[in-house]
């Protein structure tokens, strides 16, 4: 089952091209550091290795996704093992995996998101044992935890929801050893040099996520679909698996030892509600509801093991796979794109397009400068900036005020005319005296993504040094 879902993220990797995110990864893996404005340092480096291995691929860029998205679906069917499920349970929950919409979306790109499903469910096939056994598993636990918060801080929050739920349901004997605190030593010390760099750096994290639970981000939701997005993050006709999942490990005396995960569940889950986070923000915990489900939905199967209970299982895991294919991969050609409800639910699919249009335009406003400009581009956000990094080498390196972009630095001072990606008239007329609109962007497609009819600006005569204008410039989100 993982390798018919890397077969099938594998063969539609380069239908589209590059995400928003995946152009900021590049150039962020570029500026090799401990941390960064919204992230820690292991995707962006993941993407630098896989563009030095494999340069200009977008397929090589993402082969680290169809590992990890592998990864998740084996580690599931092993996490059903570990609470006792038998074959058939197995496979039932990596295949629930397999074909869960969260999965195909966040593994079809290489994303921080797509690591840290993978850096969850690692932890808790980990935790599941670790809370069994004991011993030194949990220095494993430990390690895996240091690099997913290499990755984002999000764990974080999954260990902590499950330290709270072994001591309200046990076993609290596990807390009495030391291994689980050697362990937390460990990923203490591998997380240490990204913390050190959040602390020298006034925690930006703090500001990003004030950002998100404000809507600044293009896949947040509304507080109140919250909850219901949880339906469809797998698979709206599979509910009933990690729904039976969560009420086993609740009250189930077999999986009393891990009754935690219940708790953790219901607990992470009002702590994102309240605070504003992302929906797929809670995807981590469906491995081990899913694993803890597929045994009493096989058992229900083999209760009365007739034609229709098996046809309804084999109809719901054909149509929720129908079903998520087509909305979060790349199948429906881009050109049709724009006719499908696709971008309005899955909003990364509108971002993977229209790259190659954005820079033409840009490169066409740079043949109008006059030969002997010193030219630079300065865009209104981070993807932007990075499709000129990426698709304009000649123009490189654009600037941006937009999350890590800004550490970056400004325009150069002998820079007299810039190329100006999506900013307001008004604003550029207070910092330049000649300000000329030169294009829009237009995807080809009729699209309304983030770029679509974007304006292009030539500014020229600047009034100010960079150093007044560039904190103006500045914004997390």
């Amino acid at each position: 089952m993982a390798c018919a879902v890397a077969l099938l993220l594998l063969a539609t990797s380069g239908r589209y091209g590059y995400h928003r995110d995946e152009l900021y990864f590049l150039r962020a893996g570029r500026e090799a550091a401990f941390g960064y404005v919204d992230q820690p340092p292991l995707t962006p480096l993941l993407a630098r290795a896989m563009d030095v291995l494999l340069p200009g691929s977008v397929t090589g860029l993402r082969l680290p996704s169809v590992l990890a998205s592998a990864l998740v679906v084996l580690l599931t069917g092993l996490i059903a093992r570990e609470l006792g499920g038998g074959r058939g349970a197995q496979l039932l929950a990596a295949a629930s995996m397999g074909v869960s919409a969260v999965l195909l979306a966040v593994g079809h790109l290489l994303s921080t998101s797509t690591v840290d499903l993978l850096a969850w469910t690692a932890l808790t096939w980990l935790l599941v044992r670790a809370l069994r056994d004991g011993g030194p598993v949990w220095l494993a636990t430990g390690a895996v935890a240091g690099l997913a918060l290499q990755n984002k801080t999000l764990p974080l929050v999954l260990l902590a929801g499950v330290l709270v739920g072994v001591l309200v349901a046990g076993p609290r004997a596990a807390l009495a050893s030391r291994w689980p605190w050697l362990g937390a030593v460990v990923a203490l010390v591998i997380w240490a040099p990204n913390l050190a760099w959040q602390a020298a750096n006034g925690f930006p994290v703090v500001t990003l996520s004030a950002a998100i639970a404000g809507g600044s981000s293009g896949s947040s939701e509304p507080w109140y679909l919250f909850l219901p997005f949880q339906l469809v993050l797998v698979s709206p006709l599979l509910v009933p698996v990690w729904a039976l999942g969560w009420w086993r490990l609740a009250r189930d005396p077999g999986l009393r030892t891990w009754r935690a995960f219940a708790v953790a569940y219901v607990l992470v889950a009002a702590v994102f509600l309240v605070t504003g986070g992302k929906p797929y923000y809670l995807a981590g915990f469906f491995p081990v509801l899913l694993a803890a489900g597929a045994p009493a939905v096989v058992g229900w199967v083999r209760r009365r093991a007739t034609v229709v209970r098996s046809a309804l299982v084999v109809v719901a895991f054909a149509a929720s796979l129908a079903m998520s294919a087509l909305l979060m991969l790349p199948l429906v050609p881009a050109d049709e794109l724009a006719r499908t409800p696709i971008p309005d639910i899955h909003y990364d699919a509108g971002e993977t397009v229209g790259w190659p249009e954005f820079a033409a335009t840009v490169a066409a406003v740079h043949a109008r400068v006059p030969a002997g400009e010193r030219v630079a581009v300065l865009t209104g956000n981070y993807g932007e900036a990075g499709a000129v990094d990426r698709f304009l080498p000649a123009l490189a390196p654009a600037h941006s005020g937009h999350n890590s972009y800004w550490t970056w630095g400004p325009p150069p001072e002998e820079a007299g005319t810039l190329i100006v990606i999506g900013a307001e008239e008004a604003q550029l007329r207070r910092w330049f005296g000649e300000v000329e609109l030169a294009a829009r962007i237009d995807n080809g497609l009729g699209l309304d993504n983030d770029e679509q009819g974007e304006p292009v600006w030539l500014a020229r005569d600047r009034r100010e040094p960079w150093s007044r204008i560039w904190p103006q410039l500045r914004h997390i989100g």
